[in-house]
């Protein structure tokens, strides 16, 4: 064949990159385990990144509940406790990825709705306005948890799984990840003297020196990176650096402003129903289905950004469903146990498998491990728990970036030469991030959404939908993706549905049960369809 400029073809012309079903270069995959040395330490890495979410939603949620340092340190153990056991029965029986299950942020809009409800005003003593919130808090999630278990174990999901092709999954899973930004560098810039560097340096070390053999450094960025700046910001601390500052500068900067380790108790195992009751109202039960049908949307991307770095094939719809099933049954744990919040898979998490290049099952489990021990040993999980929140901030810059890359990464099933491809993949990404946006705006202008009816149940659904990026970019990506030139011979190829046809039922690829089939040979029992 001639070149362009009408020469002989040059063996070094380049060449498309192939499709993988499976992403290469990953160290170890979904099945496979480092050393156990290895395997522990990359286990603490994992309960380290989970910790930010679980410390920052009580922290929020806790004080507008009328509960003090105590009552938040309870809290977060109870979030612990109920994250572990929830990680082990979605490693063992959900998906089978390694995807570590922690507390939702879709649920913060509701419970601070039942919060701020006037009806709790009766109650002057704080404990008591504390106890009387948390089990209204409580009854809407575990209602709430049956929708996620309906739409999972009645196979909703897996309905729309197999509606779902990769042009459609690039949105869902580009803005799981990119739908988190206000967590990033805004929340860093609140202490930028501790929260820059920690992003320098967990940007050279993950980065810099992956190449070094073995990868010690590149692996264990989170560790060397919290381990250095915190020590700094605790020299800080010491020296005085803080004391003139303003309130909010030495809540952020401070490492002995948490107020968690002398609350903490040194041994306290959280049980079901530690705060009573749960009270059932209509109203907040309608608005947490809506958080609880977010969080399925956010834990679908992240089940995907899962399974490519874990370096799996793509989730059989059958799958998703199952996984969406426990995730249900994780949320209804949350709600008996007390946990303020529903489950989710942890973003973060999954990018930390991108960043070490470990998709390990094993580890997510050790780490799962180490919930269940922090949890009960009160003081050490609080010290920990005491990491300033910037630095968390610096580790989601680079953790939510590996998620949304694995969305972008879903590109190379579609045809980026269509124009019908580029509208939808630029129009969706768009619109989840702007019609979000403008909702965030609005509440922090007017102190309420967008959306103020009477109802407000109705006004807490429609801003708990349209706060999700990801719920958004989903919902304007799969209109198009099955309504544009449905009819044209090339739409299925343009969309990449050809390449993902043969994980649409379980037993079509073989590869699948290496991946998917559940432990102790429950699969005869429990097959997947």
């Amino acid at each position: 064949m001639a070149s362009a400029g009408g020469g002989p073809k040059k063996t070094d012309d380049f060449q498309p990159h192939p499709i993988k079903d499976q992403l290469p270069g990953v160290d170890f995959c979904v099945t496979s385990s480092p050393p156990w040395p290895e395997a522990i330490l990359l286990g603490f890495q994992h309960f380290l990144v989970m910790l930010g979410t679980t410390v920052f939603i009580p922290t929020l949620l806790v004080p507008l509940m009328g509960g003090g340092n105590v009552e938040k340190a309870e809290v977060i153990e109870t979030i612990l406790f109920v994250a572990g056991i929830n990680t082990l029965l979605q490693t063992w029986f959900g998906t089978r990825l390694p995807v570590v299950m922690g507390a939702s942020y879709a649920f913060i809009i509701p419970a601070v709705s039942i919060a701020l409800s006037r009806r709790f005003d009766v109650y002057i003593d704080p404990h008591r306005r504390f106890k009387e919130t948390m089990k209204a808090v409580q009854g809407a999630i575990v209602i709430a948890s049956l929708l996620q278990v309906i739409f999972g174990f009645l196979g909703f999901v897996r309905i729309f799984g197999r509606y779902l092709s990769p042009l459609s999954a690039v949105p869902l899973v580009t803005l799981t990840g990119l739908g988190f930004f206000a967590l990033g560098f805004p929340q860093l810039a609140k202490c930028v003297e501790i929260g820059l560097p920690a992003l320098i340096l967990v940007v050279f070390i993950s980065q810099y020196t992956m190449k070094l053999k073995p990868p010690i450094f590149g692996r264990f960025a989170v560790l060397f990176t919290v381990a250095i700046v915190w020590t700094y910001a605790e020299i800080l601390t010491a020296a005085g650096a803080y004391k003139k500052r303003s309130y909010a500068t030495q809540i952020s900067c401070r490492t002995d402003r948490s107020g968690l380790i002398s609350a903490a108790p040194w041994i306290r195992i959280p049980y079901p129903f530690q705060w009573g009751r749960p009270d059932f109202n209509a109203g907040d039960i309608f608005a947490m289905m809506a958080a609880a049908l977010v969080a399925i949307i956010e834990s679908i991307g992240t089940f995907i950004a899962a399974s490519r770095y874990g370096s799996a094939t793509p989730t059989p719809p059958s799958v998703i469903s199952r996984g969406v099933g426990w995730l249900g049954v994780s949320t209804f744990l949350d709600g008996i146990f007390g946990s303020v919040s529903g489950s989710t898979a942890s973003v973060e998490n999954a990018g930390l498998l991108g960043m070490t290049r470990v998709g390990s099952r094993r580890v997510i489990q050790i780490a799962a491990a180490f919930m269940l021990f922090f949890a009960v040993l009160g003081k050490f999980g609080a010290f920990l728990a005491s990491i300033p929140m910037p630095i968390f901030a610096a580790l989601y810059c680079v953790l939510f970036a590996y998620v949304a890359s694995a969305g972008l990464g879903l590109l190379q099933f579609c045809n980026l030469n269509s124009f019908r491809t580029m509208f939808i993949v630029g129009f969706s990404i768009f619109m989840g991030l702007s019609v979000t946006e403008y909702f965030h705006e609005y509440h922090l202008i007017s102190d309420r959404g967008p959306v103020h009816t009477r109802s407000i149940w109705f006004n807490n659904i429609v801003e708990v939908i349209f706060s999700s990026p990801a719920t958004v970019g989903i919902i304007v990506a799969l209109f198009l993706d099955s309504t544009v030139s449905r009819g044209h011979s090339a739409t299925r190829r343009d969309s990449g549905r050809h390449w993902w046809e043969k994980f649409q039922n379980f037993n079509t690829d073989t590869r699948s049960e290496e991946f998917y089939s559940l432990p102790y040979n429950l699969n005869r029992h429990f097959p997947s369809v």
